[in-house]
């Protein structure tokens, strides 16, 4: 995804990893492989890649530059951070930071970190590690988490031990030391964070799980999050994935979602949707696919 301007808001992506992630049914458990080639003149390679059929996945931020503020979406992996039970997560050290840079901002340049969910991979550069001590990466900004989410894997962190960490660790490195800077908003999930960015309820992945809207002048854009995993999905919108936390809630969240924008000129831009990344839902016979707005 080239830089894209919605209005007088330009959004970039930042990437952390892309490329074959994992095989189809294991991420999405329920799913009739035949699908995969029913659907390979658009799925085929860029969202499967036909040798493996792996879905192909990109973990990436999103950097929003209003008028008034920087807005940093999501934080992927983070590096440094214990994660055993997910190999590819282990202990990473990525560009991220490097990436940033490539955009022409440093961590003090960002005024909002602002987190869909709070599963491990959106929330690791939330923080890093500074002398043996995780801190909060983005020293100017506030960072916006939802209040029902928080309050869901606060719970949740109570009833684990040690040895089982909530979300591989990651509430206790990449969330919990935010709060106890005082660097921390909580709020609801249909929250306007400035004229023409706010958040709308999209629960089932998690409980408080949100997506972005973005819209200046006659352009609207939706940061959609993990409500759409792989593009996979709009050619089944019935599939969760194994990550979805209520399946039943997700598929209908994902559902509302393509039937009110399919057809329609507003930009997609999912959480996990390879380069280019960005695009509109239009319907192909009795289901949707997928048309990407930037090839670059």
């Amino acid at each position: 995804m080239n830089t894209l301007t919605i209005g007088d808001i330009r959004i970039d992506r930042l990437v952390e990893s892309e490329g074959p992630f994992a095989d189809a049914d294991f991420l999405f458990p329920e799913i009739d492989l035949s699908l995969l080639e029913a659907e390979a003149d658009w799925l085929m390679p860029m969202f499967v890649e036909p040798e493996t059929q792996k879905i192909v996945m990109s973990f990436h931020s999103l950097v929003l530059r209003t008028p008034r503020a920087t807005i940093l979406v999501d934080c992927c992996v983070g590096n440094d951070k214990q994660r055993p039970a997910r190999p590819g997560w282990h202990q990473l050290t990525t560009p991220w930071l490097d990436n940033l840079a490539k955009l022409g901002l440093q961590p003090e340049h960002i005024d909002y970190v602002l987190c869909t969910h709070l599963h491990a991979d959106h929330v690791g550069w939330n923080t890093r590690l500074v002398n043996g001590q995780w801190v909060p990466t983005f020293p100017n900004a506030r960072y916006v988490f939802g209040k029902l989410e928080y309050q869901y894997w606060q719970e949740a962190c109570a009833t684990h031990t040690d040895d089982n960490p909530v979300n591989h660790g990651s509430f206790g490195d990449s969330v919990l030391p935010v709060v106890e800077a005082g660097k921390a908003i909580m709020v609801e999930s249909d929250h306007e964070l400035e004229p023409g960015i706010w958040l709308e309820p999209a629960p089932g992945h998690t409980p408080g799980n949100v997506i972005v809207h973005v819209k200046s002048g006659n352009q609207h854009a939706i940061l959609s999050g993990d409500v759409l995993h792989s593009a996979v999905q709009l050619s089944n919108p019935e599939l969760s994935s194994r990550f979805c936390m209520d399946a039943k809630i997700s598929r209908d969240t994902r559902t509302k979602l393509i039937d009110t924008y399919a057809e329609t000129q507003v930009i997609v831009i999912p959480a996990h949707f390879p380069a280019p990344t960005a695009g509109r839902i239009a319907r192909k016979g009795d289901g949707f696919h997928y048309n990407i707005i930037d090839r670059g």
